[in-house]
């Protein structure tokens, strides 16, 4: 109903104030409308009820007044006072007060005022609404969240030190054993045990949220992987090339793992000579939602499909594993010039293609 409509309808100053006052006890929420001096005309049921206090003990009163006093707040009186008539409008205000009835509770407040033509005067609508069960599961959900990440913290601190005895003890144990076959095994457990602490490092450096940056984390790891497995005792860089794209903690985590093991397959296989110079690249690309992972040498190199092989080892298979529950496809091209195992999300290529 338009302003027009609703002045014909209603032409009788007591019908209209009728209509008025109805609409005020409707709303849920306790409402004051006050005059230009922040008298109270008229208050809702709701506000009664709320504040324990009786239309005698209100109506014409001054708001500051009301319930001994305890709506006299100094920032109450500038928002009302100042702020309202220079901007018409006061939204989502918090109050945190001593109420008499209620005690200490948290009220938002929202007020307008109201024009009228000719004029005559102004009125101010007051909405009052208690929020201190919402504030207080708010900071309950907040400690929560908090002691969460201390737990996480302290698990990630415990699980980090015992997988570094772990390694401690698969590599003096390596010390110790007479086959040399079984020395290369115990090694080789302790690079994976290693690299799982490293992956782990570096997905807390990423952050805890919702998603993790791959590129950053990937630079990250691999600097980690350099200083571990590379150090200063072989010619070989490791670098990392990419775009931007996210993914989430767990996805993060097997992307990690994956590089981290073609990585150790490249120190493996396509240096097998400690002097060998070489290059290790680690890229990243992205289409839409998509991704591919590949990581290159330019090693000896060798016959193709060797990680397409069921039995081609252990860290083949590791591979493969992580790359199926990615929903991606393991592709490795081999030759003179190196070899490059490709991570392909299972539409990545499909959109490349459309997108040519």
């Amino acid at each position: 109903m338009d302003a027009t409509n609703f002045r014909k309808q209603f032409t009788d100053v007591a019908d209209a104030c009728a209509l008025a006052q109805a609409i005020v006890d409707t709303v849920r929420e306790p409402i004051l409308v006050l005059d230009k001096d922040l008298r109270v005309i008229a208050a809702s049921r709701s506000f009664y009820t709320a504040f324990n206090v009786a239309p005698e003990h209100t109506q014409g009163k001054l708001l500051y007044a009301l319930g001994d006093g305890q709506w006299d707040l100094p920032k109450l009186r500038v928002l009302l006072e100042k702020i309202i008539p220079e901007h018409g409008t006061m939204e989502d205000y918090e109050v945190e007060h001593e109420f008499l009835v209620l005690g200490n509770r948290t009220m938002c407040l929202n007020a307008r005022q109201v024009f009228y033509e000719g004029g005559a005067g102004t009125t101010i609508l007051l909405g009052m609404e208690d929020i201190t069960e919402r504030r207080a599961m708010e900071r309950q959900k907040d400690e929560l969240l908090l002691e969460k990440e201390i737990l996480l913290e302290e698990m990630r601190h415990r699980v980090a030190n015992s997988l570094q005895i772990v390694a401690s003890i698969i590599l003096m144990k390596a010390r110790t054993v007479e086959s040399e076959e079984t020395r290369l095994h115990l090694r080789d457990a302790h690079s994976r045990v290693l690299s799982v602490v490293a992956v782990q490092q570096q997905l807390h450096v990423a952050g805890d949220g919702l998603s993790v940056d791959v590129t950053p984390y990937l630079k990250n790891l691999c600097e980690s992987l350099a200083a571990s497995m590379i150090g200063n005792s072989r010619p070989i860089s490791l670098r990392v090339v990419g775009e931007n794209g996210t993914a989430k903690p767990r996805q993060a985590e097997s992307i990690g793992l994956i590089v981290t093991e073609l990585v150790m397959n490249c120190l493996k296989h396509a240096f097998p000579h400690e002097k060998t110079e070489g290059q290790i690249t680690v890229a990243y690309e992205t289409a839409g939602t998509n991704w591919k992972l590949s990581v290159s040498d330019d090693g000896v190199g060798r016959p193709d499909g060797v990680f397409a092989q069921a039995k081609s080892g252990l860290g083949t298979g590791i591979v493969k594993a992580l790359s199926q529950q990615l929903g991606a496809q393991v592709e490795t091209v081999s030759g003179p010039q190196g070899t490059t195992v490709s991570i392909t999300h299972a539409t990545f290529s499909q959109k490349a293609i459309r997108a040519a």
